[in-house]
């Protein structure tokens, strides 16, 4: 059996396994699991990951692996994605965890109020709440891309695959990334890299 992923092209942090699936060739199933749909909270997927989240790759020994970031980790060891260094890994470290604690709560929060559920007054308040942590996130980001091409080491790495999934839609999120020449570079960049794949 070949490796099966389960998830949302569309999600950020499913584009990662996707983008990284592609740029290292890797071969495997792709099996859409939507949030929307509540297709996360069925007794089937549940067996998968208690936690009810997605991304989920199954190996082809039956083992599964959840955690975005966790799964790049798997597969990129020895590649040229994952740094040997001990240093260096500890920085990629670094950047994927500034992007699930400071990252991705905020802008990824924003754009799914916006995108995927269309800015209901309900969730008005929430969407205005995410902003000032969402442009903190890209100042942090534009600090260090302002005045190097990649975040680690000058080099593509593990960590621009995880900041640029919900950089690259931020637009989504309605935030304005002009103010931010470093991360505005950075994208292009990361989107001239071999075997790049758009999230549409």
């Amino acid at each position: 059996m070949p490796v099966v992923v389960y998830g949302d092209i569309l999600s950020g942090n499913c584009y990662k396994i996707a983008l990284l699936f592609s740029q290292l060739g890797i071969a495997h199933e792709w099996r859409e699991v939507l949030v929307t749909r509540g297709e996360t909270r069925t007794a089937d997927f549940l067996l998968k990951n208690p936690a009810g989240q997605i991304p989920v790759v199954v190996l082809d020994d039956g083992t599964v692996l959840t955690q975005s970031n966790a799964i790049l980790h798997y597969f990129a060891n020895d590649s040229e994605l994952l740094p040997a260094d001990n240093l260096l890994r500890t920085r990629v470290l670094e950047w994927q965890f500034f992007e699930q604690y400071s990252h991705e709560p905020t802008i990824a929060v924003r754009r799914f109020i916006n995108r995927f559920l269309g800015l209901p007054e309900a969730r008005q308040a929430e969407f205005d709440a995410k902003e000032a942590g969402s442009y903190r996130a890209l100042d942090v980001m534009e600090k260090r891309l302002g005045e190097h091409e990649f975040l680690v080491a000058n080099r593509y790495t593990l960590a621009d695959i995880s900041l640029y999934a919900y950089t690259h839609v931020a637009q989504e999120a309605r935030l304005d990334l002009d103010a931010y020449p470093g991360i505005r570079r950075w994208l292009n960049t990361i989107a001239a890299q071999p075997g790049y794949i758009d999230m549409e």
